[in-house]
């Protein structure tokens, strides 16, 4: 994937990251496809949850797809499909779960995205979360074709 460094920010709370998670969910559309890089721990589970309550009608617990390995959430007119593929080791076993059959059908959150990058759509976005320099210092870099993301991120 040939990606832009479109934008940086930062938090420096759990609030923090969702309400910069809600302001992305409020820009995307179905199709959209978001890849959450970083280390255990980074908040990539975080940054979800306030992403699908951002769009989600209904209040309900949205935890990590890490056992499941998706989950879906219903969203204003399309469904936000959140996978977690740390526990598979082969592009393979992404294909058994679906991950290819919904890239379309809605808005796609995957966490560990890093085993089937090169096969995702070209116009995904790729958001890296790192620890910042306090304990609840997230730093977050978003990547992807300008012509799709600048303006929307712009709005962030």
């Amino acid at each position: 994937m040939n990606a832009d460094d479109l934008r940086h920010l930062s938090s420096d709370s759990e609030t923090a990251t969702q309400v910069i998670a809600a302001a992305l969910a409020r820009q995307c559309k179905t199709g959209d496809c978001i890849l959450l890089q970083g280390d255990l721990g980074a908040g990539k589970t975080a940054f979800a949850r306030g992403f699908i309550q951002a769009l989600s009608p209904e209040s309900q617990e949205i935890v990590s797809p890490t056992f499941t390995l998706v989950q879906t959430y219903p969203a204003r007119d399309t469904t936000i499909w959140h996978f977690d593929l740390y526990r598979l080791k082969t592009p393979e076993e992404v294909t058994e779960i679906g991950l290819d059959e919904v890239l379309q059908s809605g808005i796609t959150l995957i966490e560990w995205p890093e085993l089937v990058e090169d096969s995702l759509p070209e116009s995904s976005l790729t958001v890296r979360i790192r620890l910042g320099s306090q304990p609840e210092e997230r730093q977050f870099e978003f990547a992807g074709l300008a012509s799709i993301w600048k303006d929307r991120l712009s709005k962030l």
